[in-house]
C-alpha cells in the first residue's frame, strides 16, 4: 500500500520566507545591475551582435541573484562564498565561449564573450556592495566597445612569422 505525503497547515513549506525590507534591498541590487549592464548590451545590439540587449541585463542579474543567494546562504563563510563566485566565473566563461565563431582565417566574437564575462563581474560586484568597482566595469567596458573598435580597425597587422 502507497503512503501520501499529508500537509499539515503551517507546516507546509516552513522555510518559505517573506521579508518587504529584504525583499526592496534585493529589488535594489538586482535594479542597478540591470542598468549598469544596459549600455553594454545596447552597444552589442547596435552592432547586429549574437548577444545584446536582452542578454547582458540577464547575465548581470541573475550574477547579482547568486551571489546574494550565496551571502544568505553562508553568511561570513567566504569560502563557500568563493565557490560561487567560481562557478560563475566557469559558467558566464561557457556561455561567452559559444559568441566566439572561427572562420578559416578568422575569430570573431571575443569582445562579446569578454564582455559577457565582464558583465558578469558586474553583476556579482553589485551584490557584493561595491558599486564603485561596478560602475567603473561598466563605463571601462561600454568605452572599450564603443571607442576603441575603430582604433582597432586601424592597426596593421603584423608581418612576422609568430603563431600567437
Amino acid at each position: 500500500m502507497a503512503t501520501t505525503a499529508q500537509i499539515v497547515p503551517g507546516e507546509f513549506l516552513p522555510n518559505l520566507q517573506f521579508d518587504l525590507e529584504t525583499f526592496a534591498t534585493n529589488g535594489l541590487l538586482l535594479a542597478v545591475a540591470f542598468l549598469l549592464a544596459l549600455p553594454v548590451g545596447w552597444d552589442r545590439e547596435r552592432a547586429g551582435r549574437s548577444a545584446g540587449l536582452r542578454t547582458f541585463p540577464l547575465v548581470a542579474v541573475s550574477s547579482c541573484a547568486y551571489v546574494v543567494r550565496s551571502i544568505y546562504a553562508f553568511g561570513a563563510d567566504t569560502q563557500a562564498q568563493a565557490r560561487v563566485v567560481q562557478g560563475l566565473i566557469t559558467g558566464i566563461g561557457f556561455v561567452g565561449g559559444g559568441a566566439i565563431v572561427k572562420s578559416s582565417d578568422r575569430v570573431q566574437g571575443t569582445a562579446t564573450a569578454a564582455s559577457i564575462w565582464t558583465t558578469g563581474a558586474i553583476g556579482a560586484t553589485v551584490a557584493f556592495g561595491r558599486l564603485d568597482i561596478a560602475l567603473l566595469l561598466s563605463l571601462t567596458t561600454f568605452a572599450t566597445l564603443r571607442w576603441l573598435h575603430g582604433l582597432a580597425g586601424r592597426a596593421e597587422p603584423d608581418e612576422r612569422d609568430d603563431d600567437v
